[in-house]
């Protein structure tokens, strides 16, 4: 199983694209286009997982650089995620006394 990352997409670019670029080259098994959680809109970037390695490679070799709505795309075998949080995760800790209203003592 092959894990592909597709970079620099056109906003506008549907998961049903994807499969259909990939296709052209082998089965596509699964495809996710990354969406942005606050605005709903897609991040640019997704990846399409391809179950022959062979038909992968293929894929990237052909659709790296491939101009896609005026963009050229990135496309190679993706990375594993790794942990980019370091410490508290944006939490920021402190008080917990809000707004300005006399305690009374």
């Amino acid at each position: 199983m092959a894990n592909i990352y597709v970079g620099n997409l056109p906003f506008q670019t549907t998961e049903d694209d994807l499969r259909e670029m990939f296709g052209a080259h082998g089965t596509v098994d699964r495809v996710n286009i990354i969406m942005d959680k606050m605005t709903g809109r897609s991040r640019g970037f997704g990846f399409v997982e391809m179950p022959d390695d062979a038909a992968a490679q293929a894929a990237i070799t052909a659709l790296n650089g491939k101009d896609l709505g005026g963009r050229a795309l990135t496309v190679n075998e993706a990375r594993p995620k790794t942990e980019t949080r370091s410490g508290g995760g944006g939490h920021r800790g402190g008080g917990g006394y809000g707004g300005g209203r006399s305690r009374g003592y």
